[in-house]
């Protein structure tokens, strides 16, 4: 799959990115309260503590928003048009991600999804996401 722009992980997203080439959506939970959060952060914003594990997510949700992209920026013109979308995982974290193989008319807030993952360069899987019939 080509785009323009790779994501990279850092030192708190490393275990996120691993997980992704493995083709799982690993999600921090906290050791201390239990709370599940997305993005990865070093602190748990419900608690403050820094005690955390790493568990996979099962990859379904629903579309929480969504935007449609028509108009082509430098280096994005083959994508065009695409959806941008905050899923709001079974869990309870969100994730911003594209829905993926569904006409952008066909989207609604409140869409089933379940993730799926596009390679970028042979190091890195992007976790996406399409609709399920439930």
């Amino acid at each position: 799959m080509e785009r323009p722009v790779i994501p990279y992980a850092n030192i708190d997203t490393k275990p996120f990115w691993e997980g992704c080439l493995e083709g799982q959506v690993l999600l921090q939970r906290c050791s201390a309260c239990g709370a599940w959060r997305h993005p990865p952060s070093p602190i748990c914003p419900a608690c403050l503590s820094d005690a955390h594990e790493w568990i996979p997510a099962r990859g379904r949700g629903t579309v929480y928003t969504f935007t449609v992209v028509r108009e082509a920026r430098r280096g994005w013109e083959k994508l065009v048009p695409y959806v941008i979308a905050v899923v709001a995982l079974e869990e309870g974290p969100h994730i911003l991600s594209n829905v993926v193989n569904v006409a952008p008319e066909q989207l609604a807030i409140g869409l089933p999804v379940e993730v799926t993952f596009a390679e970028l360069d042979g190091s890195t899987k992007l976790p996406l996401f399409q609709a399920v019939q439930r």
